[in-house]
């Protein structure tokens, strides 16, 4: 049996490759939309992708199962389990507690563990040549390493009322009477890792076992005393903002991703031509350069959306393919570049990219306006934001600062001023760079704290050991 673990670090989301050597077929559980990773894979390992399938309806990524399926013809499972209220709406054979997938000797278990979603399924996996017991659980957004998926992004991101309250005691019972009635040896392989914002305290361990869950996860001791309630409230405390796009990821996992089929090379395009479609309104560019460099002068009316590993979360923050119907002109060094960030943006459902260009030079030009620590106090601001977390707001942040993650920004315009500027701060200033740039575009006048929150904290330790030493 091969069980091959396919990470990525943008979303920190995990998809898994399960192929039978013995007669070269392979399935694939939770996959993304750039499927290549998935194709050559399993080519190169001489198997052939029958099988397609997740663990539920994801928030935080739109999911390939669809776009698999089509490009290698593989039978498409999904759960049935939840309610009428979570039931798929594309074709796919619906999968029930006990339910199996065989290919070649391995059989696949699906095993209803709702609690983080009324739908969720874990997948116990056996491999038939040396056992008629199951050494795996692909365990979704259920169990994480250290961790479990949490209960409250129905209310968050899809709109629930109190939905948090009932997933957290499914989710109590789920570990109770089936994640813990399995054998301490069986490896645990969970959908996502540290870095993910669909638990609080994930970590960065790939997998884990039954056992080394049960002995020194948080939650062991409240399952070990069932104590509901403790669990309950630990869980539900101090949970991280959920990006707002979990709510569109939700609606179009559910209802089925579009099939995007084979996508053409991006193209590079003339400088001359992105000017004038700029000018007209018809593109929308993005300035894939730290914010350092933007500081120095960016594309007028661009998104910073700078190039690495978060392309598709910030991507997805700035960008509202419901809404923002302008296709995307990338800043990219050349094609592959170009092709690499556009992989990362169809995972969050932004599919519409134009092309992408080399250089800035020609195009209409704008420097982002910056604020100095030492300068703040007094100035004439309408708001000063906070676009971190809420808990990293409430360990520390400039007095009388509005806390309103980067994730979430451009969801709740109405709760910042229309009339005069305001000034926006994260910890080190990339994320506030990407969230300034969107609300610009929008049309706040908005100067950035440079250096954002490092930069404050020093300048007012640097005061403070200058009184003191006076």
């Amino acid at each position: 049996m091969l069980i091959e673990r396919i990470y990525d670090e943008d979303l920190a989301q995990a998809s898994y490759l399960i192929g039978c050597q013995a007669n070269g077929t392979a399935v694939v559980v939770d996959g993304r939309r750039d499927i290549a990773v998935y194709q050559e894979l399993a080519e190169k390992n001489g198997m052939k992708i029958i099988a397609v399938t997740e663990t539920h309806i994801h928030a935080d990524y739109l999911s390939g199962t669809r776009e698999l399926a089509a490009a290698t013809g593989a039978k498409i499972y999904v759960s049935g389990e939840g309610g009428p209220d979570w039931q798929y709406g594309f074709d796919g054979e619906r999968l029930y507690d006990g339910d199996k997938i065989t290919i070649g000797n391995i059989s696949i278990q699906a095993v209803h563990t709702p609690g983080h979603t009324p739908e969720h399924l874990s997948f116990l996996v056996t491999d038939g040549a040396f056992s008629d017991q199951p050494g795996y659980l692909l365990s979704g957004d259920f169990v994480f390493s250290g961790d479990l998926g949490r209960p409250d992004l129905l209310d968050e991101a899809a709109g629930g009322i109190d939905t948090r309250f009932e997933g957290a005691k499914q989710l109590f019972a789920s570990l109770r009477d089936k994640f813990l009635t399995l054998p301490d040896y069986v490896q645990v392989h969970p959908a996502h890792g540290a870095g993910s914002a669909c638990g609080k305290a994930l970590g960065a361990i790939p997998s884990s076992t039954v056992g080394y869950e049960r002995l020194y996860s948080w939650w062991g001791p409240y399952l070990a005393a069932n104590d509901e309630q403790g669990f309950i409230d630990e869980l539900l405390d101090g949970q991280p903002d959920a990006h707002a796009y979990f709510g569109r990821m939700k609606r179009e996992n559910r209802e089925g991703p579009v099939v995007m089929g084979e996508r053409a090379p991006l193209e590079e395009l003339d400088t001359a031509d992105v000017a004038k479609d700029l000018a007209e309104d018809k593109v929308t560019f993005i300035d894939t350069r730290p914010n350092s460099e933007v500081h120095e002068g960016t594309v007028a009316r661009s998104l910073n959306v700078p190039a690495g590993k978060s392309v598709a979360s910030y991507g997805a923050w700035v960008v509202n393919p419901e809404t923002d119907k302008n296709p995307l002109v990338l800043l990219a060094a050349d094609q592959e570049e170009a092709k690499d960030m556009w992989d990362h943006l169809v995972r969050v459902g932004i599919d519409n990219v134009a092309g992408y260009v080399t250089s800035i030079e020609g195009l209409p030009m704008s420097t982002p306006k910056l604020v100095q620590p030492e300068e703040l106090q007094g100035s004439d601001v309408a708001l000063v934001v906070d676009v971190r977390n809420r808990s990293e707001h409430t360990a520390g942040n400039i007095p009388g600062s509005y806390q309103l993650s980067g994730g979430r920004i451009m969801w709740h315009l109405d709760k910042l001023p229309t009339d005069g500027t305001i000034v926006t701060y994260c910890q080190s200033g990339v994320r506030n760079s990407v969230a300034a740039s969107a609300l610009r575009r929008a049309g706040y006048d908005v100067v950035e704290l440079d250096g954002s929150y490092a930069a404050w904290d020093a300048f007012q330790q640097t005061r403070q050991n200058a009184v003191s030493a006076k």
